[in-house]
């Protein structure tokens, strides 16, 4: 596993990526920067990097990171969003799986931001 932090309003989110090949290219590009949107309790943001469905999933836990290929976008899962059937977060369509939040108090600030803010992810 490949610790990183994620930055946004000020506060700083302790996750962890896994070994997959996404996740791998990912960690290989830290810092990076983007600006967030947010759809339900999912934010997600666009980064330079391309990748394939490897093991595509659409159901995901609460604390998820994800990567999304036809966006190219990096997800953040905190809860429900427009798409969710049951009691979890579902993405808009397969996405890879690349790690989790490890921080207790995620929950409070991703709940509380909005699409547009600054956010920075980098290497722990």
């Amino acid at each position: 596993m490949n610790d990183i932090i994620i930055e946004v309003s000020g506060n700083k989110i302790n996750g962890e990526l896994n070994n997959s090949p996404t996740a791998k290219k990912i960690y290989a590009a830290l810092p990076l920067k983007s600006s967030t949107c947010r759809w339900g309790d999912e934010i997600y943001f666009e980064i330079p990097i391309e990748s394939k469905i490897e093991n595509g999933v659409e159901f995901l836990d609460i604390g998820s990171l994800a990567y999304w290929p036809p966006g190219n976008a990096f997800c953040i899962f905190f809860g429900l969003t427009p798409a969710s059937t049951d009691d979890r977060p579902r993405a808009a369509g397969p996405v890879n799986l690349i790690g989790n939040i490890k921080s207790k108090n995620y929950l409070i600030i991703l709940k509380s931001l909005s699409s547009g803010q600054n956010i920075n992810i980098s290497k722990k």
